[in-house]
């Protein structure tokens, strides 16, 4: 599984032309799903992201966590973040989950993750057209892949 999060001040997502979510300051969460993505990766990425101290505390120091900060998350599928370029320059994307396999995956990642925030989250649409307008705060942006924890 594979994350690219940033921290913002705001985002909201329009799908199909429609506006949908969007929050306030917290993460803007991409997430892409492999296909040899399991529960286990799930729980371990919705525990860093969660967790993860890139928030400044009143010293201006990265100390605190969108848990510490009470902050909003948006979660937006992208099958894209499985772009494979080995063979030529259009993009494969072979290593990701098929859908029957990356709904439920992207279904239980929002649940979990609005069960451990402790509120709703926003998210897109599987397999829409998702046009997404933010505002990085930093920018602090971080890429987390549950196959090559770093």
């Amino acid at each position: 599984m594979r994350f690219v999060i940033q921290r913002v001040n705001y985002a909201e997502v329009t799908i199909n032309g429609v506006k949908g979510g969007k929050i306030g300051r917290g993460l803007m969460i991409l997430a892409g799903i492999g296909r040899d993505d399991t529960e286990e990766d799930l729980q371990w990425m919705i525990r860093k992201a969660l967790n993860m101290r890139i928030f400044e505390d009143n010293k201006g120091l990265m100390n605190l966590s969108v848990l510490d900060t009470a902050g909003e998350i948006m979660i937006v599928s992208q099958f894209t973040l499985y772009a494979s370029i080995k063979k030529g320059n259009r993009p494969g994307f072979s290593p990701a989950a098929a859908p029957e396999q990356a709904v439920p995956l992207y279904e239980k990642l929002v649940s979990e993750t609005e069960k451990l925030l402790g509120k709703k989250i926003a998210t897109g649409e599987f397999g829409a057209d998702m046009q997404i307008e933010l505002e990085n705060n930093g920018p602090v942006t971080i890429i987390l892949d549950s196959k090559n924890p770093e």
